[in-house]
């Protein structure tokens, strides 16, 4: 497994949000989805503010991987489901990072919908 550098990881954390694709079956890549991002320690996560009918998250789900783009980072990803495993810290690094959009919008993303869309991820090889 593929280990995020230390500048990647506070690349994708300063960014406000990043753009996550999924690939077609000929390998090109769906449009990019723009999504909030938390780091906790030294991971990233991402949640589907729609929950688990999210196409972006439906077809990272089914294939386990993605591609993602934030200022100074450019990768394909493995996406793993978290269950509830850190869920108190993702939550917190998400109310911690996007306080300054008020309560309509960090409620949702730290609700148990969008909890349990939490995608841990780690750069592909």
């Amino acid at each position: 497994m593929s280990t995020w550098t230390e500048n990647e990881l506070n690349a994708i954390a300063a960014a406000t949000e990043l753009r996550i694709s999924t690939r077609r079956p000929d390998g090109t890549l769906h449009p990019a989805v723009p999504i909030w991002v938390v780091r906790a320690g030294d991971s990233i996560y991402v949640r589907s503010y729609t929950g688990p009918g999210g196409g972006w998250f439906r077809r990272a789900t089914a294939h386990g991987t993605a591609h993602i783009h934030a200022p100074d980072v450019d990768r394909d990803v493995t996406v793993s489901l978290t269950g509830t495993a850190a869920r108190a810290e993702i939550d917190e690094a998400y109310r911690a990072k996007y306080a300054r959009y008020g309560r309509t919008y960090v409620e949702p993303m730290t609700a148990d919908t969008a909890a349990a869309t939490t995608l841990l991820l780690t750069p592909a090889r």
